[in-house]
C-alpha cells in the first residue's frame, strides 16, 4: 500500500496532494422498549485525494484504492479548473512526519459477540421497564467504531493511525396522560469496550428521574441565577462558544470576524477555555488530525480573554496563525473541515456548596435535551432542574429553557467550579454540514451564571 501511495503522489504537477485511506468496521444496535430495531455490522473501505493548485483545491473520493494514481490526477485537474488568476496556496507549515499510532483498548469491543453486546443493552431495557409504573418505554443504543487511517502527502508525511470508539445511550420516557418527561444518561469512550459496561444503576436512576419528573411544577418564566452542570456548562460551551471558535467560520463571515477578535475580554478573570486534541483518552483525541498535524492544546479563552481560535492549515496561513490540528472529516467522502475535538472550561476553585449557598433563588439546571444556536444567540432545554432556595436545593421544576446572547453569558459567568468533568459518552457526536457525528468530548465544572433568562410557563 504504501508504495502505491507513494508512486501515486510522484510527479503530479500541483502546489500540493494529500491521500487518506480508510478501512471502518462499525456495529450498531438499537432496542426500544422490549424490541430489537436494529442489529447491524458494517464495513467500509475507501479513499481521498486533496490537490492544492493556484489557490484552488480539487477533491476526489473512491473506492477502488488501486486506480490511486488516476484519482490523483483528477483532483489535480479540478484544482485547476476552480483555481484563481496567480492565486496563492497558502498553507500554514507543518513539519511532515512519518508515524504509526495503534490503540490499546483495555477491552477490545471487536472481542465481544453481537449476541453479548445485544444482552447487556436487553439488561438496561429491563432494568428501566422495571423501575416505576410510569415508564411508558425506553430507547437504548449502542455503537461502537473501529478505522484504520492511511494519511500520506506530497511533503513526504505518512501516518497510519487506528482509532477505536465505542458509546451508548440509555432513555426512559415517562408518561402520564398527556404529561411526558424523559431522562437519559450517556456511557462509553476510547479505552474499550468497559466503559459501556455496568450502567445498570445509572439506568434504573434515569428511569427514576423521569418518573419524578412528572410531578415537578413547570418553572416559572423570569431572569435568574442559574447554576449549570458539568453536562449543561460542556454543551453550552461547545455549541455557543466553540463553533465561533472555528475560524474557517470567522474567515468567511465579516460579522463574526468583527465580534471574534483576538484580545477582547469575553469574560471575568476567572473563565478559562480550552480546545485540543492532545488531551489523553476522550472520544476528541487523537495523535494526528487529518491533515497530518499533531494534536495540541488550543488556549481560547485564559482570563476572560479571547486568545486564540481554531485552524486547519489554509485558515491558520490565510489569517497568519499557527495551524491546532482541528482539521477533520467523519470520513474518507468528505473533505476535512475545522472542527472541534475535546473543548472545556478549565477548573476554577469555587465548590458547589459554595456556589449556591448566597443565592436567594435560583435555578439548578443539570445537562441538556440540546439546544439551538444562530451566531451569538443560544436556546438551551434542561433535561432536569431544581430551584434553588436560600442557599439550598429546593424542589423539582420543569420545563427549563435558557435563552441569552452567548457574550453577555460569558461576562456574567461569576463562580467556576472545582470539579471538571468531561461527557465522552453516547452514539452521537457533533454536526457540522452534513458532516455527522464527528466524535467529540465537552467538558467543565459546575458554573453560575448571573442574570439569565429562562423561559417556561
Amino acid at each position: 500500500m504504501r508504495n502505491l501511495i507513494e508512486d501515486a503522489l510522484r510527479s503530479h504537477g500541483a502546489d500540493y496532494v494529500d491521500i487518506r485511506i480508510e478501512d471502518t468496521t462499525r456495529t450498531k444496535i438499537s432496542l426500544r422498549g422490549r424490541s430489537t430495531d436494529e442489529l447491524s455490522v458494517s464495513r467500509s473501505t475507501g479513499g481521498c485525494v486533496r490537490a492544492l493548485a493556484g489557490g484552488g483545491w480539487g477533491f476526489v473520493s473512491f473506492n477502488d484504492i488501486v486506480n490511486l494514481k488516476a484519482h490523483v490526477e483528477l483532483a489535480v485537474s479540478q484544482a485547476r479548473l476552480v483555481s484563481e488568476a496567480n492565486g496563492d496556496s497558502l498553507l500554514a507549515p507543518v513539519e511532515p512526519v512519518i508515524d504509526t499510532v495503534v490503540p490499546t483498548p483495555a477491552v477490545d469491543p471487536r472481542s465481544i459477540s453481537l449476541a453479548a453486546k445485544q444482552a447487556l443493552l436487553q439488561e438496561y431495557s429491563q432494568i428501566m421497564l422495571g423501575a416505576s409504573p410510569k415508564i411508558q418505554t425506553t430507547t437504548v443504543r449502542y455503537r461502537d467504531t473501529y478505522s484504520k487511517k492511511i494519511f500520506a502527502s506530497s511533503e513526504g508525511a505518512f501516518i497510519e493511525q487506528e482509532q477505536c470508539d465505542v458509546g451508548t445511550g440509555c432513555i426512559a420516557i415517562a408518561r402520564e396522560g398527556d404529561n411526558v418527561q424523559q431522562m437519559f444518561i450517556v456511557a462509553g469512550g476510547v479505552d474499550g469496550y468497559q466503559s459501556v459496561e455496568g450502567q445498570h444503576d445509572r439506568a434504573r436512576e434515569c428511569a427514576r428521574r423521569a418518573a419524578l419528573n412528572l410531578d415537578a411544577a413547570p418553572v416559572k418564566a423570569g431572569q435568574y441565577t442559574v447554576v449549570l452542570d458539568p453536562a449543561l456548562a460542556g454543551t453550552f460551551v461547545h455549541e455557543a462558544f466553540g463553533h465561533l471558535s472555528e475560524s474557517d467560520h470567522i474567515y468567511e463571515n465579516d460579522t463574526l470576524r468583527d465580534m471574534m477578535v483576538l484580545g477582547k475580554q469575553f469574560g471575568s478573570p476567572i473563565l478559562d477555555i480550552t480546545d485540543g486534541a492532545a488531551v489523553p483518552g476522550h472520544r476528541g483525541s487523537y495523535r494526528y488530525d487529518d491533515e497530518g498535524t499533531p494534536a495540541s492544546l488550543t488556549p481560547l479563552i485564559r482570563e476572560g480573554v479571547l486568545v486564540g481560535r481554531l485552524h486547519s492549515r489554509e485558515t491558520a496561513g490565510k489569517m497568519g496563525e499557527l495551524p491546532t490540528g482541528n482539521a477533520r472529516a467523519i470520513n474518507y467522502r468528505f473533505r476535512p473541515i475545522v472542527r472541534m475535538t475535546n473543548t472545556y472550561i478549565e477548573n476554577g476553585s469555587t465548590t458547589f456548596e459554595e456556589m449556591i449557598s448566597d443565592i436567594d433563588e435560583g435555578i439548578y439546571a443539570i445537562d441538556a435535551y440540546g439546544g439551538e444556536t444562530a451566531m451569538e444567540m443560544f436556546t438551551f432545554s434542561a433535561m432536569e432542574a431544581f430551584m434553588i432556595r436560600k442557599g439550598r436545593i429546593a424542589e423539582r421544576v420543569r420545563n427549563v429553557v435558557l435563552t441569552g446572547n452567548v457574550f453577555e453569558t460569558l461576562m456574567h459567568i461569576d463562580a467556576v467550579g472545582n470539579d471538571l468533568a468531561m461527557n465522552d459518552g453516547g452514539t452521537g457526536g457533533c454536526g457540522r454540514g452534513q458532516q455527522y457525528p464527528l466524535q467529540v468530548s465537552d467538558g467543565s465544572p459546575h458554573i453560575r451564571i448571573r442574570n439569565v433568562v429562562v423561559g417556561g410557563n
